[in-house]
């Protein structure tokens, strides 16, 4: 997703989303859209939330996402890669509906005046409204973090997996 700020131009935020919860498990701001970005957005995912091997990741045919590293670190981690199809932004619609979201609540609604300026607001968007505060119709009108709360609590009863 691109941002503009006053001071620096575009910056970027790579982030991932728990399908199952609609929470944000992973994000990175940066000032440059490449692989280290998105390996950053992965990495954060994989630490909070350690997913089983064969956990799904899908995400649009960007080249940092096809990149040889970051199809590397999946395959290390056991995570399946799924592509949207070419040109067909409909396939990613989770995470382009958060995006949406997100320049709708926060971004149109501020002036980003500089990349170290927009971080902490993203930050206080995406860690506390979004995922903490902000209830969703899909998911029984509940937060993201309730419903992951739920799931966590159904998944030690059950041993259920989920997709990322």
């Amino acid at each position: 997703m691109y941002l503009h700020t006053v001071a620096n131009g575009w910056t970027y935020l790579a982030s991932s989303m728990d399908l199952a919860t609609n929470k944000i498990i992973g994000w990175n701001y940066s000032k440059i859209m490449d692989k280290t970005c998105v390996l950053s957005a992965l990495n954060q995912a994989v630490t909070t939330q350690r997913p089983e091997r064969g956990v799904i990741l899908h995400s649009d045919r960007g080249s940092q996402y096809t990149s040889h590293e970051y199809r590397e670190k999946l395959l290390s981690l056991g995570i399946r890669q799924s592509f949207s199809s070419k040109g067909y932004p409909y396939d990613n619609a989770p995470i382009e509906s958060f995006h949406a979201i997100l320049k709708k609540e926060m971004v149109y609604r501020t002036v980003l005046t500089s990349y170290e300026d927009a971080n902490p607001q993203l930050f206080q968007y995406i860690e506390g409204r979004y995922n903490r505060n902000r209830i969703h119709s899909a998911i029984q009108y509940k937060t993201p973090q309730q419903m992951e709360d739920l799931l966590s609590t159904s998944r030690r009863l059950n041993s259920s997996s989920f997709c990322v």
